[in-house]
C-alpha cells in the first residue's frame, strides 16, 4: 500500500488521565500506523518531529498536569526540538476556546470525539478495516476495553458528560470482534471500561445488555479474563451477577463507585439511589456471587457536607467492608450542577476527611489480606522488579489493587504466564508469595 501520510513524520503521543484515554490514545496509534505514519507512544527519544498530546480535564490537578505538559512542549517547539503540536482529549473539549487563546503556539486543538479530523492534519484516512484492532501502549496480556463513550447520568459534581458528551454503546459485534483481535495477540485479560458500564446496550438494544456481553465475550477463546470497572449503581442489571457466577473466565470483581453514603449527600450529588439501596445492591452482590471483590470511590467534601454526613460515610465504609477503596477530594467544576453551590468546605477539612476513610480503609484492607496467608490463588505475573515478580489475583485490577509479591527463585516464569502462588505474609495493600 502506497503511504498518503506525510513524509518525515515521527509522531510521539502522549496519554494524560484515564485508561478510557489510553484507549483513544492506542486507537489514534493504531490509525497513523495503518496509513504507515511513523508513530510512537511516550517515546523517551528526542526523534519525534510532532507531539500530540491527549488530556485529561477531569479534575484540578489532572487539569494541571496536562496544562503543565503542553507548555513543556511548547518550550520544546520554541527550541527547535518540535515542530508541530497538537492538543487532544478531555481538557481540549472543555476548554479549546481559552487555550487557543492562552496558549496559542499549539498548531491545534481537538475534542475527545474528532478523531478523522486529527488525522487530516496528518493528511491520512480514518480506516474502518481497522476498526477492533488496537496496538497496545501496556503489556500484551492485559488490554483495557471502552464498551462505550459519553455519559448519560445527570450527577452534580461530574463534568465528564460536558467532555465526553452523551451515552453511546459500541455494538456487541465490533466488541466480540475487538477481543478476538486481542486474544490472537496474547491478551489474556480484558479490563472493560466506560464512563458507566451499567448503562450498556440501552441505546443501542433498548435494554440494558452487560450481562449478554459478558457472556459473548466470555466465549471468546484465549482470554481468561474478564474484569467489569465503572458500574453505576443506579440500576445495576442483575443479570449480569449470574453470568458472573456462572463463567469462570469473568473475575469476581466489580469496580462501582459509590461517591457517598449520606441520603442528603446522595441527594445532593443527584446519584438517584439511598444509602438502603445502596447496601442491599451491595448484599446482593455478595450473594450471587460468593468472594466477590467490590472495588469503590468516594468523594470527600463535596458542597454542603456536614459532619454528620461525613461521620455517616465512614459508618458505611467500617460496616461495608470494602475490598478495595479509594477517595476523591472534591473539585468545584465549572458549569456542573454543583459548581451553583458554594464550594465551602476547606481544602485541608477536604483532606483530613479523605486521609480519615483510607485510614479505616486501610485496616480493613490489612485485615482482609491477613485472611488469605496460607490459601492458594492463580496470579497472572505483571512485571519483574529485582529478584521478584508481581503480579495479582483475580480480584485485583492493574496499577490501583494489591499486588502480590512472587519469590523469584524460578527463572522460568515470564511476564503475561499464569502462576499458582500461595500467600505467606501481607501487608495493607500486598501479598507476598511463593510459586507452588
Amino acid at each position: 500500500m502506497k503511504t498518503k501520510g506525510l513524509k518525515n513524520t515521527k509522531v510521539n503521543i502522549v496519554t494524560l488521565g484515564c485508561s478510557k484515554n489510553s484507549v483513544d490514545s492506542e486507537v489514534l496509534l493504531t490509525q497513523l500506523r495503518g496509513n504507515e505514519i511513523d508513530a510512537v507512544h511516550e517515546s523517551e527519544d528526542d526523534d519525534s518531529n510532532v507531539v500530540v498530546i491527549n488530556t485529561c480535564g477531569f479534575i484540578d490537578n489532572a487539569k494541571q498536569e496536562s496544562i503543565d505538559t503542553i507548555l513543556r512542549y511548547v518550550d520544546a517547539k520554541k527550541e527547535g526540538l518540535v515542530e508541530k503540536i497538537y492538543v487532544t482529549g478531555c481538557l481540549s473539549q472543555r476548554y479549546k476556546d481559552d487555550l487557543e487563546k492562552e496558549i496559542p503556539e499549539v498548531d491545534a486543538y481537538f475534542g475527545t470525539r474528532d478523531l478523522s479530523r486529527l488525522l487530516k492534519e496528518f493528511k491520512a484516512d480514518y480506516k474502518h478495516e481497522l476498526v477492533g484492532e488496537r496496538i497496545l501502549t501496556n503489556p500484551a496480556h492485559y488490554a483495557y476495553m471502552k464498551i462505550s463513550e459519553g455519559c448519560d447520568r445527570p450527577c452534580s459534581f461530574c463534568a465528564i458528560p460536558l467532555m465526553r458528551g452523551g451515552h453511546i454503546s459500541r455494538p456487541i459485534e465490533e466488541l466480540v470482534k475487538e477481543a478476538a483481535h486481542l486474544a490472537k495477540n496474547g491478551t489474556k485479560e480484558l479490563l472493560l471500561i466506560a464512563q458507566d458500564s451499567t448503562y450498556y446496550g440501552l441505546d443501542l438494544y433498548k435494554k440494558r445488555n452487560l450481562a449478554e456481553l459478558l457472556q459473548r465475550l466470555s466465549d471468546v477463546n484465549g482470554i481468561d479474563w474478564i474484569r467489569l470497572h465503572y458500574a453505576f449503581p443506579a440500576g445495576f442489571p442483575m443479570d449480569a451477577l449470574d453470568v458472573m457466577a456462572e463463567r469462570p473466565n469473568i473475575c469476581n470483581y466489580v469496580d462501582i463507585p459509590l461517591q457517598h453514603a449520606s441520603n442528603n449527600m446522595l441527594k445532593m450529588m443527584r446519584r438517584g439511589t439511598t444509602r438502603e439501596k445502596t447496601e442491599d445492591l451491595l448484599a446482593t452482590m455478595r450473594s450471587k456471587v460468593p468472594g466477590i471483590a467490590i472495588r469503590t470511590t468516594l468523594i470527600a467534601g463535596h458542597p454542603g457536607e456536614t459532619e454528620e454526613d461525613f461521620e455517616e460515610m465512614m459508618d458505611f465504609v467500617q460496616k461495608s467492608r470494602f475490598d478495595r477503596l479509594g477517595v476523591f477530594n472534591y473539585s468545584h467544576e465549572e458549569n456542573t450542577h454543583s459548581y451553583s453551590f458554594e464550594d465551602n468546605i476547606p481544602e485541608n477539612v477536604k483532606q483530613e476527611r479523605a486521609d480519615a476513610v483510607m485510614e479505616v480503609q486501610e485496616a480493613i484492607s490489612y485485615e482482609l489480606n491477613q485472611q488469605k496467608i496460607g490459601k492458594t490463588f492463580k496470579v497472572l505475573v505483571d512485571r519483574k522488579e529485582g529478584g521478584n515478580f508481581i503480579g495479582r489475583t483475580e480480584y485485583d485490577s492493574p496499577e490501583v489493587d494489591n499486588e502480590v509479591i512472587i519469590d523469584g527463585k524460578e527463572n522460568y516464569l515470564r511476564i503475561g504466564d499464569f502462576a499458582t502462588v500461595k500467600i505467606y505474609d501481607a501487608a495493607e495493600f500486598d501479598l507476598f508469595g511463593e510459586l507452588l
